[in-house]
């Protein structure tokens, strides 16, 4: 699922060229894989929909609703899948801009507002009052979420809410047995007040890949060291030490104004037979790559640019989120979806 840029999000001036990098990351995705595609018009759902067939994607993989938004970072706004035996359904949670810092109202009832109209068909969508980002959550999908205090416990998402309380609330709705809360690791640049998704990632149930620093004079450097020891000191459900994977450094990276943009290689993206893996047209590109394809040997390891995107202070995984097998996807039989 991604949430395609327009003139009315943060994107207005660079358009031309953040789309391509939109093009590719859906062009990859729908070589394996149906894409949903929400769109801010009929006329730009039509144009989309028209370059990705130009681009060789296969139109019964394409779901292109028209839906209003503020912004594009689906990660965040789009909804959790949970699957139950043979059974998904859609977790959607209460997005309000990371904590109240930009606009998000059209954001917080993207989901619904695509269920409405039929796009999910008859998966179940379940609505939460509870403000939860999936950039905040990893899960290696045997019962244990990885997350950081920063931003979970940040008193402008649910304050009201302790992180016991928080523990036994994503337990019941995500099937959860086990939390390991990060309490240090942060970037600069980063508004999601440590965002997970920037900083490490699960492989598999024994497998943790993270984002190391080797810049001694950066601001974050010693929380990342700290947020390293942490990982270390984590243990498997067996009792054992995680196998820790660092990523590279990459160099120091600036929007037009000369504020460091968070350029992450933890913010890949795995879909069916692939890892989209982002790149900053940096030296440490290919060390990174080479590092995920040696997490996952049997999927293929692509590199998209993502240097356009962290000019908003996010990357490839923080505009994408994956649905599980089973959805429903429908294309509604009116024109006027």
């Amino acid at each position: 699922m991604l949430t395609w840029p327009h003139k009315l999000t943060d994107w207005h001036d660079s358009l031309a060229e953040v789309e391509p990098v939109f093009l590719n990351i859906a062009l990859e995705i729908a070589k394996r894989e149906p894409v949903v595609i929400s769109c801010d018009s009929s006329a730009n759902a039509a144009k989309i929909t028209s370059r990705l067939l130009e681009l060789g994607a296969s139109a019964d993989r394409l779901f292109l609703p028209v839906a209003p938004s503020n912004d594009t970072w689906a990660r965040d706004h789009g909804p959790l899948g949970v699957v139950t035996g043979s059974t998904a359904q859609l977790q959607d949670f209460r997005f309000n801009g990371w904590g109240n810092k930009y606009p998000a109202a059209l954001d917080d009832k993207l989901v619904q507002t695509l269920a409405s109209k039929g796009w999910f068909g008859q998966t179940a969508l379940n609505v939460f009052d509870l403000v939860l980002e999936g950039g905040s959550v990893d899960c290696d999908g045997a019962g244990t979420l990885l997350t950081t205090s920063a931003c979970l416990l940040h008193p402008q998402r649910n304050p009201a809410l302790s992180r016991c309380d928080l523990e036994r609330e994503l337990g019941d709705i995500l099937g959860v047995q086990r939390f390991l809360w990060l309490e240090h690791g942060c970037l600069e640049g980063d508004d999601t007040d440590s965002h997970i998704d920037m900083l490490a990632r699960f492989v598999d149930s024994k497998t943790i890949v993270y984002q190391s620093c080797n810049e001694v004079g950066y601001s974050c450097y010693e929380s990342l060291k700290a947020m390293e020891q942490e990982l270390f000191s984590f243990r498997t459900t067996t009792g054992h030490h995680y196998s820790l994977v660092q990523l590279p450094w990459p160099q120091p990276r600036f929007d037009v104004a000369g504020n460091r943009m968070p350029a992450s290689y933890a913010n890949f993206l795995i879909i069916n037979d692939a890892v989209l893996v982002p790149t900053y047209c940096d030296p440490s590109d290919e060390v990174a790559l080479i590092c995920l394809r040696n997490c996952f040997p049997d999927r293929e390891v692509i590199g998209i640019n993502c240097l356009p995107l962290v000019q908003q202070y996010g990357s490839l995984h923080c505009l994408t989120m994956q649905l599980p097998a089973g959805i429903d996807l429908r294309r509604p039989v009116s024109l006027l979806e």
